[in-house]
C-alpha cells in the first residue's frame, strides 16, 4: 500500500495498525494519519527498533493487507 492510499483509506485500516502495533495509542494513529513515514517513526519510538526494521514489518504489514 502506498502513502496515498494508505492516507486515502486511513480510517479503514488503523484499526488493523492498532492490531499490528498494539503500543500504538489513539492519539498516535490521529497525528500519523497514514502518512507512512509518520507510522514508521512511532513504531520506532513505542518499540525501540531501528527506521529499517520499522519500515520492514509495514512492509510485511501491506503484503498481508
Amino acid at each position: 500500500m502506498n502513502n496515498d492510499r494508505m492516507q486515502g483509506s486511513w480510517e479503514q485500516v488503523k484499526g488493523n495498525v492498532q492490531k499490528m502495533w498494539g503500543k500504538l495509542t489513539n492519539d498516535d494513529l490521529d497525528v500519523i494519519e497514514g502518512d507512512r513515514k509518520l507510522l514508521a517513526g512511532k513504531i520506532q519510538e513505542r518499540y525501540g527498533i531501528a527506521q529499517d526494521e520499522a519500515d520492514k514489518q509495514i512492509d510485511e504489514w501491506n503484503r498481508r493487507h
